[in-house]
């Protein structure tokens, strides 16, 4: 009888251990790629929400309020010789005690000859717009005089008022009436047609754009009647 020789390599495979360190460092370096990547789209996506908000922050620090009513002021267009509002006031702050807002005006009014006049040195960088069912316009004229303390520049800051009017119109201080725009003029100018002033019961609005900060945005309605002076509520 023969025996068998079990020292001999038989058929059967198996793994060695430089095969099982590979495979194993295969899994550790694809795993961590994926966590590299994984937080880097973390890290990143955090960076973003911190932008999205500290932006958020800045406009809502660099923003206009509203404070009291608005006035509307009553004068007779020489053209047409009906009675219209030719200029809306009102008082401005700065909201949650936020960031300066640069409030130089465009116009200056001296109450004598015609008023506003042009300011020859301003740089505005807020803007005024108004529009009802018949027009809008993109750039009106308007003026500012600072309420009670304040630092004696165009910055309203934190605690001041600020009285805002926008020329609809022209104010002819030596007749006492008022009067449409010249079209022609190379600087911001209000209503231009007799046509379209505004009258009772007529809706309007206005948008005050500061250099940065949300759009303030104020919708009147004129009464059935028009008083010299109007509280608009």
């Amino acid at each position: 009888m023969r025996k068998h020789d079990t020292s001999l390599p038989r058929g059967d495979r198996g793994i060695t251990g430089l095969e099982t360190a590979i495979i194993l460092i295969a899994f550790v370096v694809v795993a961590s790629v994926f966590a590299f990547t994984v937080l880097s789209t973390g890290i990143f996506s955090s960076e973003r929400s911190k932008e999205t908000v500290y932006a958020g922050l800045q406009e809502a620090k660099s923003s206009l309020e509203p404070r009291g009513s608005v006035i509307a002021y009553r004068g007779e267009e020489t053209t047409t010789n009906e009675d219209t509002v030719y200029k809306v006031s009102l008082v401005l702050s700065n909201a949650i005690a936020g960031e300066p807002i640069d409030l130089t005006p465009p116009f200056t009014a001296d109450a004598s000859g015609l008023d506003p006049d042009v300011d020859a040195t301003s740089e505005y960088k807020t803007v005024i717009s108004y529009s009802d069912s018949n027009q809008f316009l993109a750039d009106v004229p308007w003026t500012v005089r600072f309420l009670g303390a304040n630092s004696d520049d165009n910055l309203l800051e934190d605690g001041e008022k600020a009285e805002v009017t926008v020329w609809l119109l022209q104010e002819d201080f030596g007749t006492g009436e008022v009067e449409v725009y010249n079209s022609s003029s190379t600087q911001a100018y209000g209503m231009t047609d007799p046509a379209t002033i505004l009258g009772t019961n007529d809706q309007f609005t206005l948008e005050v754009k500061p250099p940065t900060g949300a759009v303030l945005s104020i919708q009147r309605t004129v009464p059935p009647r028009l008083d010299p002076v109007m509280d608009l509520k």
